[in-house]
């Protein structure tokens, strides 16, 4: 569960057993979420990235050619949203939406400046998922940065950078929560929170130490190492390998093909050993000549080589990876799919909408797509008892067709 400011509370205490956390608590709980595309030079970070938004950024066979983030905002494909604009015909439509952040390749030795480390670093820390996107293909005509390719390795550089970079974090931390022991001893309450943190930053240290990153402590296995308590530190301190993660295995064209890659179980090997995850093979190789395709073309080439796009299973599962859900609103005039973080309740959702419609929420008039649909109108929703008011501890579901009911002292609804 989570506060208005975002901060999880434990919930009633069931056979005295504390109620446990998913991987849902770590992170900002917001609707304005990015991920990061993450990788080395060279492994087909922009020109994946092109393929997603179709934006004309770099992304020349040189490493560094990406500097600064490139950002863009990414429809997200769903069935539900097309049938609500094919069933209202509305004169606007504004798709749902994820946004994704291109980020400069990293090197070994990032975390002490090598390369343009520390920039790309911050870059990171400013979203809140990473794609790592992984070579999983030979060309000679494509310098790799480490002269051969080996995603495993990779992986490793990569996460070996984010853990160090996490590690010098906490001990800043540290430093400065022993600089402040004194004052803090002065007051039992500031005393008790001040121990409260600096024991949960040994932790970190441990943790860190151990080789493993800080998603892991939580919703993996029989138990989590992070507590409640842990987990608001934590979303305060926003450690990169904190964030979820999504792995994007780049295939060559022939390869995503056929289905196979030499590659591809020693991945998904080093993933289950790491905490496990979503892998996703994908061939940047196709994308890029799908995109320079006419739409007809492009579902030809498609049709001819069996063979099928994976961009809307990345962003689909980018979306999700980062526990964002989305609402609707829709009308003749309009049909508009809103973002909001994953157990919003009712008056936060409103919020995405317009800050008015939250401090001045009185009710959600609700209905289920799924209900919407197998109805076929409003009218009738409401004709079967399936259309509900709901008030501010109603959590969102994704897929919910809402009209907000909202009053600002002048009776404004």
């Amino acid at each position: 569960r989570t506060s208005e400011r975002g901060k999880v509370r434990m919930g009633p205490k069931k056979d005295d057993k504390e109620e446990r956390l998913g991987a849902w608590a770590l992170g900002k709980f917001s609707s304005r979420l990015k991920v990061g595309l993450v990788g080395l030079p060279n492994v087909g970070k922009s020109t994946t990235y092109n393929a997603l938004t179709k934006c004309a950024i770099p992304a020349e066979n040189f490493p560094f050619c990406t500097i600064d983030p490139n950002e863009t905002r990414v429809n997200v494909p769903d069935e539900r949203f097309d049938w609500l604009c094919a069933h209202h015909k509305p004169k606007s439509i504004v798709n749902p939406f994820l946004e994704i952040v291109d980020i400069a390749g990293l090197v070994k030795g990032a975390a002490q400046g090598e390369g343009l480390g520390n920039a790309f670093l911050s870059h990171i820390q400013g979203v809140d998922g990473i794609m790592h996107v992984m070579r999983a293909f030979d060309d000679t005509d494509i310098i790799h940065v480490e002269d051969t390719v080996d995603p495993i390795r990779d992986i490793e550089i990569i996460t070996n950078e984010l853990r160090k970079k996490d590690r010098e974090w906490t001990d800043r931390r540290i430093a400065e929560l022993t600089r402040d022991k004194t004052k803090a001893a002065s007051n039992p309450s500031t005393k008790k929170e001040w121990q409260a943190e600096f024991d949960c930053c040994a932790k970190i240290v441990d943790w860190l130490e151990a080789g493993k990153e800080i998603r892991y402590g939580i919703g993996c296995g029989d138990s989590d190492h992070w507590s409640f308590k842990d987990i608001n530190y934590l979303n305060e301190y926003s450690l990169l390998t904190a964030k979820p993660v999504l792995y994007l295995i780049n295939l060559s064209e022939a390869d995503y093909k056929r289905k196979k890659n030499k590659y591809l179980k020693p991945i998904h090997d080093w993933v289950q050993a790491h905490g496990g995850g979503t892998m996703i093979p994908f061939s940047g190789e196709l994308e890029f000549k799908l995109q320079s395709m006419a739409e007809d073309e492009a579902t030809a080439y498609q049709k001819d080589n069996e063979i099928v796009t994976s961009l809307p299973k990345i962003i689909k599962t980018g979306f999700n990876m980062v526990h964002l859900i989305y609402f609707f609103t829709a009308g003749p005039d309009e049909v508009r799919g809103w973002v909001c973080r994953r157990g919003s309740k009712a008056p936060q959702a409103a919020g995405t909408i317009h800050t008015d419609f939250e401090k001045g929420f009185i009710c959600a008039e609700v209905m289920a797509f799924e209900t919407l649909r197998e109805l076929g109108t409003e009218a009738e929703v409401k004709l079967k008892g399936k259309y509900r008011q709901e008030g501010k501890m109603y959590v969102v579901n994704d897929g919910d067709v809402i009209f907000f009911k909202f009053n600002l002292g002048g009776g404004k609804k």
